[in-house]
């Protein structure tokens, strides 16, 4: 992480805002847009009208298309096998040479980077390096989304992800991490803003929120778009839940 944001304390903030979806203009030089399209997808906005797509797939796109796409393994609802031709960069999580992936990418104003995972093949056995916990470092925040992710993290991963300040979170509870192993990576971790994605309808959220209610307090957003900035933001963890699924 660069030493600008790295050494940064103070927590981000956040206002909700419908018209702020897919808005370059209304975004401030420090402020980041976000908006959860559906499943594992959200739109990250930069100042310079950067728009980045993650888990980019063939069933959950954005309505604009995207300079930048990231996508993970597991499943085919993470990527994409035609993506649209229009995106400038396609960062794939995995290398299908084999090994880890390695992305460390400046466009304009935003710094995207990958920590490598494992995931678990569909016979149960471990794939290394099949999936990427991306990093966008953009308006001196640190968004992280955590892709499929399929184990907890090590001391190692941690030291690589640096500080968080928003962190995307897959909350189904089984294909990706049991929901007591999520709330340890959320307590290793955290980030003072943490997004839930990843989940199959309300009772599947409702199983993770009343777990994360034992650690953090959770609030609702009516607007699946928000801007983030580094002013305002609680003191301490919480969980905001965005409109879709």
């Amino acid at each position: 992480m660069p030493a600008a944001a790295s050494e940064l304390q103070g927590c981000p903030g956040l206002i909700a805002s419908r018209e702020a979806l897919f808005s370059r203009a209304a975004l401030r030089q420090d402020e980041v847009g976000l908006t959860f399209i559906g499943h594992a997808t959200f739109l990250i906005e930069t100042p310079q009208g950067m728009r980045i797509a993650t888990d980019y797939s063939d069933g959950t796109r954005p309505p604009a298309t995207p300079d930048v796409a990231t996508m993970n393994k597991a499943h085919s609802t993470h990527f994409s096998y035609r993506p649209d031709p229009g995106i400038k960069h396609v960062l794939r999580g995995w290398n299908p040479d084999g090994g880890p992936a390695h992305h460390d990418l400046t466009v304009q104003d935003v710094r995207i980077r990958n920590v490598s995972t494992n995931i678990r093949s569909y016979g149960g056995a471990t794939e290394y390096d099949g999936n990427s916990i991306f990093v966008f470092e953009t308006a001196q925040l640190c968004v992280a989304h955590l892709g499929h992710l399929h184990h907890t993290l090590s001391p190692e991963h941690l030291k690589k992800l640096g500080r968080i300040d928003v962190l995307l979170v897959p909350v189904d509870g089984g294909y990706t991490l049991a929901t007591s192993d999520m709330m340890e990576v959320l307590r290793s971790i955290n980030a003072p803003l943490m997004i839930p994605m990843h989940f199959f309808g309300q009772s599947t959220l409702d199983r993770f929120l009343a777990s994360a209610r034992e650690h953090f307090p959770v609030e609702f957003s009516d607007a699946a778009a928000i801007t983030v900035s580094r002013a305002t933001l609680p003191k301490s963890p919480k969980i905001l839940v965005l409109p879709g699924h």
